[in-house]
């Protein structure tokens, strides 16, 4: 058998774990021909889209995950607690930026210590239905600084698709 020919089972159909064998080998959607069959598996498998109407008010989470990047970037609070509120372009980029902050702080023999802020009253718009933009300021002791969080809609949930710590 060539890795191009699907895997059939002796009834004539194909398992779960066959299609799955072939999706990965060949790249192909597992039925149909062509790139429109392939659009549409792929689309189908994606991110849904959500309405805001179906979706929680988004206030606490901003807050919270706005607490949680900046105790990130200080090195009080584990990446791995905000994995699944954040899309994998954030997670990516705030992998980055807490491990150069982490090796700052280890250059300075600076310890890691939980800042003291305060967190703003978030601002929030509504661009379009299923994303949310806010900012919030947040305070501390040394400094102010600005958060801004794109929230979407995605799989009957929000998910943040965009941080900036200003």
């Amino acid at each position: 058998m060539t890795a191009a020919q699907p895997l059939v089972v002796e009834t004539g159909t194909r398992t779960a774990a066959a299609v799955s064998a072939t999706t990965v080998r060949t790249g192909a959607a597992p039925h149909g021909r062509g790139s429109h069959a392939r659009i549409a598996h792929e689309e189908f498998f994606d991110y849904q889209q959500t309405s805001t109407a179906d979706l929680p008010d988004p206030r606490p989470l901003v807050e919270n995950l706005t607490r949680c990047v900046i105790e990130i970037l200080a090195g009080a609070r584990d990446l791995e607690q905000v994995a699944r509120w954040v899309t994998d372009d954030v997670y990516r980029t705030l992998l980055l930026r807490s491990s150069i902050s982490a090796r700052a702080r280890a250059a300075r023999g600076a310890p890691t210590i939980r800042p003291t802020f305060s967190v703003g009253t978030p601002r929030i718009t509504e661009p379009r239905d299923g994303v949310i933009e806010a900012v919030v300021i947040v305070t501390s002791r040394a400094r102010a600084r600005a958060v801004a969080i794109r929230l979407e809609g995605l799989d009957r949930r929000w998910r943040a698709s965009a941080i900036t710590v200003l």
